[in-house]
């Protein structure tokens, strides 16, 4: 999971199935008005080197993160995108669309 702020927000953009804690999205979007919020979903890959945790996005090339522990990686990836996001938005570049999947293989 990846979670923005001290808990009060939590976001997970890049796993399937989760959402805003409950009540947030409401609130976000009552505030802003549903037009104004543009949402992006991207895939994160997170990988443990031998003293840290490593992250990259395929969709967003560039953009990565790392942090001690998975944790950390993983709110670092959250900020890296939100702000590699916000750069596009800023410069009128076109926010890529995420066309990753990831699954795992059993051999």
């Amino acid at each position: 999971m990846i979670h923005q702020g001290l808990g009060a927000c939590r976001l997970y953009p890049a796993f399937p199935g989760h959402d805003f804690a409950p009540g947030t999205l409401n609130s976000m979007l009552n505030q802003a008005g549903p037009k104004d919020v543009e949402m992006h979903k991207f895939l994160v890959v997170i990988e443990k080197a031998e003293a840290n945790y490593s992250a990259y996005s395929p969709d967003l090339p560039g953009c990565v993160a790392t942090g001690v522990t998975r944790d950390e990686t993983e709110k670092n990836m959250y900020e890296a995108i939100r702000l590699h996001v916000a750069g596009l938005v800023e410069d009128g570049l076109p926010v890529p669309e995420s066309e990753s999947v990831s699954e795992f293989v059993i051999v």
